[in-house]
């Protein structure tokens, strides 16, 4: 198979000249740094062991990887680690041995690489994992803002400013996002951050008319309070904020569980019809491939189920923990629906005005789970580092960690609707479609392929 650089890149790069983001960040990007060579990445993160989000970022950094069925290579050079802690599977010590990354015990030292200037082009921050404190509203307390901070020292100081990638949302704390938030526009560097639940493959199809109005629209997940919470937010913006007049903001939130999901349900402030709708296109997808357990089960082992253990199955993960409720300053209706136990379940509908049907999809992560998102998460970042340009808008997941952190004040003072006048957040999304995985990745990572459970980059050992 014929090795490429990306063509989405292009494909993106000529689709966002005309958005603010692209006006924000364009001539000011990697001030005195080569093009000729490719962008020399800081990694800093919490931890590096199996699985843990620097993990499976940078297994996608080091060797070319798969995204849409085809050989991409990165186009970065990763060429310092900070890891903030060091669990017993560590995997940070051997890897930049092996790899000949040093490994540097602060910050400032990875960007610097033990000089005093800026000596790199980018900053990769991954602030997920790891054993660190929650507060009194359930939030656990990642140091992302402290790793934006002192990145950001090293740029003052050395007056060269480079893109940052944020690992989910920017920090716990809404103001604290809007601090970061600022300093990016402020000295005029890209800012990324966000879930990687967005860029994955969609089954069925949903593609929706341009600048679509939406009557309600809905996301269900599978997960925890908050941390589960923030991915169902980015898969309802990142395709709500499309809508005709564009992003305008947040006017109210609040976090609804036990009765007081039913009775807003039955007052019509959010609508089990497109809960039942999404769910159902979960099963749809579940029934039509084998790459996904059904109901938590492989498919031979539902075969053995009887009808009545199926349904009981079928309904314990149907079952509703907390609905979020999100109303637009432009009246749209959000929810998020966490629902069930399973990690896997990212799913969405909609209604459209003047559609009598809702539509809906179910977002399929891969053969290995969660894990397989991260390949078109890492295509995304290394387009931002390559190109210089937001994908996105930052400002989506400036909205999304808001919403957040107001749903988790309104959990603590029992499901209060919060109205929020800080969340009047405007701008208008490009077309980052390119960015999304297709699906034909899984047509060569399947069910069958064995995961890798060794830090070991690169996916063309994967098609021998």
């Amino acid at each position: 198979m014929p090795l490429r650089q990306a063509p989405t890149r292009r494909e993106f790069l000529q689709s966002s000249l005309a958005t603010t983001a692209a006006s924000l960040c364009g001539s000011s990007l990697l001030a005195g740094a080569s093009t000729a060579r490719k962008p020399r990445v800081a990694a800093i993160f919490t931890e590096l062991r199996f699985r843990s989000h620097a993990f499976n970022i940078l297994e996608n950094f080091f060797e070319p990887y798969l995204f849409r069925g085809e050989l991409v290579d990165p186009g970065c050079e990763v060429v310092s680690f900070y890891a903030d802690q060091f669990p017993k599977d560590d995997m940070a010590r051997e890897a930049s041995k092996r790899l000949g990354v040093p490994l540097y015990s602060t910050i400032d030292e990875a960007l610097c690489r033990g000089g005093r200037k800026l000596d790199v082009d980018a900053v990769l921050s991954i602030g997920e994992h790891g054993e660190y404190p929650s507060n009194a509203l359930g939030q656990r307390e990642y140091p992302r803002k402290r790793f934006f901070d002192e990145s950001v020292a090293v740029m003052k100081r050395s007056r060269r400013f480079v893109p940052l990638f944020n690992d989910k949302h920017y920090s716990f704390r809404r103001d604290w996002s809007q601090e970061m938030y600022d300093t990016a526009r402020r000295y005029k560097f890209p800012l990324m951050g966000g879930s990687s639940v967005p860029l994955a493959e969609r089954r069925p199809t949903l593609e929706l008319p341009p600048k679509p109005e939406f009557e309600e629209a809905l996301a269900v997940h599978g997960g925890g309070l908050e941390s589960y919470d923030f991915h169902g937010l980015e898969v309802l913006q990142s395709i709500v904020e499309a809508r005709r007049g564009g992003e305008t903001g947040v006017a109210s939130v609040e976090l609804l569980t036990g009765d007081a999901v039913d009775k807003a349900a039955a007052a019509g402030r959010w609508s089990r019809e497109l809960f039942d709708v999404a769910m159902a296109a979960e099963e749809t997808m579940n029934a039509k491939r084998a790459e996904r357990p059904a109901i938590g089960l492989r498919p031979e082992q539902i075969r053995t189920l009887s009808e009545a253990d199926a349904a009981k199955r079928r309904a314990a993960s149907r079952k509703i923990h907390h609905v979020l409720l999100v109303t637009y300053r432009d009246g749209t209706r959000g929810t998020v629906v966490a629902a069930g136990s399973d990690s896997n379940r990212w799913n969405f509908a909609c209604k459209l005005r003047g559609e009598s049907q809702p539509r809906a999809t179910a977002y399929f992560n891969g053969p290995w789970g969660n894990r397989c998102l991260f390949k078109a998460l890492s295509h995304a970042i290394q387009t931002m580092f390559t190109t210089g340009r937001e994908p996105y808008p930052a400002e989506r997941t400036l909205l999304t960690t808001g919403i957040l952190d107001v749903a988790m004040h309104s959990h603590q003072s029992g499901g209060r609707a919060i109205e929020t006048p800080e969340l009047a957040v405007n701008y208008r999304a490009p077309d980052w479609n390119a960015l999304r995985e297709n699906g034909v990745t899984w047509r060569k990572i399947t069910v069958d392929t064995p995961q890798p459970t060794t830090f070991d980059p690169g996916d063309a050992k994967l098609l021998k």
